[in-house]
């Protein structure tokens, strides 16, 4: 935009100056060429065309000397450019034309030469400037969002230490208290029993025996909550991710869609599962591609695991790992289904009331 403006201050001021000659008033046909080659100059982007279009203008100059009241114009086009030296060519249709134009024209020539070349400088310089903001822009709009990025990562790591730290914090209370409270608990219970078993007086029996009562009810209470704050201690995630880390064999593909994790003993269980499975890929496949799906539904979770390999001497009966993979998963009331066509494939599907 910047550019086009400038060309109209000097067709204006060209066109000014050549209409008020006087032996100019009568010919229209210099200014429609300005305007054309002019035109034509912003049109076309390639250098080879431009310089074609100046030298034919300077050429007409040379059978019009008149055009050279426009050059100005034309020469705005190669002033700070890597052909600016071809400038120099519209001397040769100047001298013909200088001397028999009037001062007052030969001094307005200069004069929109010297614009025509500040013109070019100011509006290169501000198309610089802009470049460099808009670069600058773009470089800070990048900036930060890679520190959003970076700060939401740091935000999730730092959670994700905190959790670890905290189901570790509450695996080691479990530990203390099953080592600890719970050993001196069954100690207690047994020194009861056994001042039950030699006390016969009716009273004092009875006492002890409803003492004991509430010491067994007091040790099912912390074992109940101790292996609760165990089983919340595993994070399956986190565990089922450091076995797909750790498996060097091949690249594994993880894909973990579970919103209410499983308690208890089936977390083990598919830590297991998925554990030994991996290990069957690594001993009796040739595989390059393996993934380990495992899914929530509304009424049961599902597991996959499956290679793009070829099971080496397959044995699904009586092979150890894939009878205790089976049995953990009818511990549970689920449904195991490998299939060994396209690959090793193992489909299983635990139903959630199955557990509870």
């Amino acid at each position: 935009m910047s550019l086009l403006i400038d060309k109209f201050i000097l067709l204006v001021c060209c066109s000014a100056v050549y209409l008020t000659g006087e032996s100019f008033t009568n010919h229209v046909v210099p200014i429609l060429l300005a305007i054309i080659f002019t035109s034509l100059l912003s049109y076309f982007e390639q250098e080879r065309m431009r310089m074609l279009l100046v030298g034919l203008f300077l050429i007409l100059g040379m059978f019009l000397p008149w055009l050279c009241i426009f050059l100005p114009l034309i020469c705005y086009e190669l002033f700070f450019s890597k052909k600016q030296s071809v400038s120099l060519l519209g001397l040769l249709p100047l001298s013909l034309f200088w001397p028999s134009a009037e001062v007052q024209v030969k001094v307005s020539i200069c004069t929109l030469l010297l614009l025509s070349a500040c013109l070019k400088y100011r509006t290169l310089t501000f198309e610089h400037l802009k470049r460099k903001y808009y670069q600058l822009r773009d470089t800070t709009k990048e900036m930060a969002l890679q520190l959003k990025q970076q700060n939401q990562n740091l935000l999730m790591q730092q959670d994700a230490e905190i959790k670890m730290a905290t189901l570790g914090e509450r695996n080691r209370i479990a530990r203390e208290i099953h080592d600890n409270v719970g050993h001196l608990l069954s100690r207690a219970l047994l020194q009861i029993g056994a001042l039950v078993t030699v006390n016969h007086r009716g009273q004092t029996r009875d006492a002890l025996a409803a003492l004991k009562d509430t010491l067994s009810e007091a040790m099912g209470s912390i074992r109940s909550s101790v292996h609760d704050l165990h089983d919340d201690s595993i994070d399956l995630h986190a565990q089922l991710t450091d076995l797909v880390r750790k498996f060097t064999f091949c690249p594994v593909s993880f894909d973990y869609s579970i919103e209410h994790a499983p308690r208890g003993k089936l977390t083990y269980a598919l830590i297991s599962i998925v554990k030994e499975a991996l290990s069957n890929i690594a001993r009796h496949s040739d595989a390059t591609l393996a993934k380990v799906v495992l899914r929530e539904h509304p009424a049961f979770y599902q597991l996959v695991i499956a290679d793009n390999g070829h099971v080496r001497n397959p044995d699904l009966d009586h092979g150890i790992g894939i009878k205790n993979m089976k049995e953990r998963t009818e511990a549970f009331h689920g449904h195991i289904n490998i299939e060994i066509k396209n690959g090793f494939e193992l489909f299983i599907t635990v139903p959630k009331e199955g557990y509870k």
